[in-house]
């Protein structure tokens, strides 16, 4: 991670979101301590990432009871 100081941040902003944009994470100081990151947005989920998670999930769930219990009744017993 790269470190800038705010002034300098402020100054070279298009090119420090350039960096971040490319991936890069930037540390912004002020006076030798972090006072904000610049990190690139989480990636956008796509319809083979979004099903490739639910079919993990399911497979992580087979075999996974309530032990007897109805989810009606953990609900009621959550508003208790």
């Amino acid at each position: 991670m790269t470190k800038i100081g705010a002034y300098d941040a402020k100054t070279h902003l298009p090119a420090l979101l350039a960096r971040v944009t490319a991936g890069e994470c930037i540390v912004i100081t002020r006076h030798g301590e972090e006072v904000a990151h610049l990190v690139p947005p989480p990636q956008k989920a796509t319809g083979a990432n979004v099903l490739t998670s639910v079919n993990r999930w399911k497979a992580a769930r087979k075999g996974v009871t309530l032990g007897g219990l109805k989810v009606r009744d953990l609900i009621e017993a959550g508003r208790r």
